[in-house]
């Protein structure tokens, strides 16, 4: 392990020495608001330090097994023992070394997923629909729940634009590679001399953010519209105005919200949307100056980056960021992507490790 990070975690059990005097101590809850920060603090800093320990009691256990290998009875026994001591050393490491990894502060909330056709005309569209599909197989897999923000259908089926909310623990954190280009390669129902057609979507994984006020919007920045609903929903829906458009005038970002019968809860589901795609687009801002200085294979967030290549005819799925194919796009359409977002997220994780090692203290 380099010495750097020895430093690092020489400190770490430094402070949590500290932290167990702070919350030990009389006046503890005195204000609770750090008490509840010191308690946090402790809670992360604990399989940290406990980790570190393990390693260094593997550590010793080499030195011991080292000098009794000294003793002639004892040295083929004592050398498996070393053996073995330093693949464990090995492992440890870098279990250690990936709680060490700064943790991305949005992994645990829900999502907004935004899927656009783009060139392919109705192609796109269906495409955009089988994407949603996929999507929501996976999330129902996972126990997460799916609800349709708004949904602009194509005549030919699948839609021009749909946003969903999936709801459920840890869902950025799985889904958040899967923003950006995604592009088809089959041949149309449509097309009678059995020619293949290449079209592509857009997808946009952006998290929830827990309060609009987290977001710093101006009413005076907003153009709210209502407007009567178009589409199923009855009587009801074609007879009241409870349709809401918002326009964010700064960035021209427009939200639509019309699933709902309830123009207030259209217009709060708008509103948080809408927060998201601000929030969004103040990461993405942050991840390019990042991206000037450290190159990223995944997560760069950028939506015109054509990242997976979906080959029916050859039935196999491309992601061009970490040159993965599997060919296994029937499972992988019905939702089993497991293996390549647990692909994703390991090379996430080996670039965040091999940054990890070059910082110096």
């Amino acid at each position: 392990m380099k010495p750097s990070i020895q430093k690092k975690l020489a400190h770490l059990c430094n402070r949590l020495e500290e932290l167990n005097l702070l919350l030990s101590s009389e006046d503890a809850t005195a204000s609770m608001d750090n008490y509840r920060k010191l308690s946090r603090e402790h809670a992360e800093l604990g399989p940290i330090v406990e980790q570190y320990l393990a390693y260094k009691q593997v550590e010793t256990d080499i030195r011991d097994a080292e000098e009794m290998a000294t003793d002639p009875d004892m040295r083929d026994f004592m050398e498996e023992e070393i053996k073995a001591g330093r693949e464990k050393l090995e492992t440890t490491a870098l279990e250690l070394q990936k709680l060490l990894l700064p943790k991305d502060p949005n992994d645990e909330r829900s999502i907004f997923l935004e899927i656009r056709a783009g060139t392919g005309g109705d192609e796109s569209a269906l495409f955009a629909g089988d994407l949603f599909r996929m999507y929501s197989r996976y999330a129902e897999r996972q126990r997460w729940k799916v609800e349709v923000v708004s949904a602009n259908d194509s005549e030919l089926g699948g839609y021009r634009e749909i946003i969903a909310k999936v709801d459920g623990f840890g869902a950025y954190s799985k889904l958040k590679f899967e923003s950006g280009g995604h592009r088809v390669q089959r041949v149309p129902e449509t097309e009678t001399q059995g020619r293949i057609h290449t079209s592509a979507c857009t997808v946009a994984i952006m998290p929830e953010v827990d309060e609009i006020m987290d977001v710093d919007i101006n009413p005076a920045d907003l153009r709210i519209d209502t407007y009567r609903a178009s589409g199923a929903g009855g009587q009801h829906i074609n007879k009241t105005d409870s349709a809401v458009r918002i326009t964010h005038l700064p960035t021209g970002i427009v939200v639509e919200c019309q699933d709902d019968r309830s123009q207030h809860r259209n217009k709060a589901q708008a509103m948080s949307v809408l927060a998201a795609r601000i929030k969004d687009t103040q990461v993405r801002a942050q991840q390019s100056k990042e991206a000037a200085t450290r190159k990223s294979l995944v997560g760069s967030g950028d939506r015109s980056e054509r990242i997976r290549t979906y080959n029916f005819p050859q039935g196999r799925i491309t992601d061009h960021r970490i040159n993965l194919t599997l060919y296994k796009i029937e499972t992988m359409m019905q939702g089993d992507l497991d293996e390549l977002i647990n692909a994703l997220v390991a090379e996430h994780q080996a670039e965040l490790l091999a940054a990890l090692g070059d910082e110096s203290l």
